[in-house]
């Protein structure tokens, strides 16, 4: 397994126009340091690092919907729910535009993130990496990367999309790899380095597939072949796991039930 090291900053590159930034450095209740303006989306919970925009970059939603991070981090919570021993949930409270989920993960060396709240709150247990599903949920990583010194990790095919050019990434990956008994595996699909993870005996899979209705569908937002394509490629994975707990990017569910949705949309 070989990591990349990558300093993406840039925020000239973000397709949209920008305005100035003020450069401050200010804290607040929940909030952390921060060294430039950031501001998020309500609608969707995007975070703009570093400039402000009519629309945003993520939802395209009007500028009316965005606050800035330290309002942000006094309005909403974020919130540890159980999953099991190891694993615990992490959701803003209330929920923040189109909320999902995180997920804190306990090894035995060191504490992991997967996908990161839109939320900073600094009153969470530190974490010593967050790896990330996709570039759709970097949330407020930028920050809880500084505040707690941690390495931020995702797919090299996700890093180079726009919006990530305002984040910085400590590594990149290529390849699937095993690390401190948390497993990656790069599907392809919802978008270019969707990846999945798969630890003890825990899923995560984010927002590949939606559960509505009590049906399931695959995300509508990406290439339809790649994505169906991918779903071939995690049910052979699965197939040969002992897997209990399912963790989604809005659900947390029992194996059991949520396999019996997947093998109805394979066939």
């Amino acid at each position: 397994m070989v990591f990349t090291t990558i300093h993406v900053c840039c925020i000239t590159r973000v397709h949209v126009c920008l305005t100035v930034p003020v450069v401050i450095l200010r804290k607040s209740g929940k909030g952390g340091n921060l060294k430039r303006e950031q501001y998020v989306c309500t609608a969707c919970g995007f975070n703009m690092v570093g400039y402000f925009v009519d629309k945003c970059p993520f939802c395209g939603a009007s500028k009316e919907e965005f606050i800035t991070s330290e309002e942000c981090s006094a309005r909403f919570t974020v919130k540890g729910f159980s999953v099991n021993e190891k694993v615990t949930r992490l959701s803003s409270v209330p929920p923040l535009g189109l909320e999902h989920s995180a997920y804190r993960v306990e090894t035995n060396n060191k504490i992991y993130w997967i996908d990161c709240p839109s939320s900073f709150d600094n009153t969470l247990k530190p974490m010593d990496v967050i790896i990330f599903t996709h570039h759709h949920f970097l949330g407020a990583s930028n920050q809880y990367r500084e505040h707690f010194s941690s390495e931020v990790r995702i797919h090299k095919l996700d890093s180079s999309h726009k919006i990530c050019h305002a984040f910085t990434f400590d590594g990149t990956f290529e390849e699937n790899f095993t690390l401190d008994g948390i497993e990656a595996f790069h599907i392809d699909g919802h978008t270019p380095g969707f990846t999945f993870y798969i630890f003890e005996k825990t899923l995560f899979i984010c927002d590949y597939l939606f559960l509505k209705g009590g049906k399931m569908l695959y995300n509508p937002f990406g290439p339809v072949k790649e994505t169906r394509e991918g779903g071939r490629k995690l049910k052979s994975i699965i197939r040969k796991r002992k897997i209990d707990f399912v963790c989604g990017y809005n659900y947390a569910e029992d194996f059991a039930n949520w396999n019996e949705k997947f093998d109805n949309l394979c066939n």
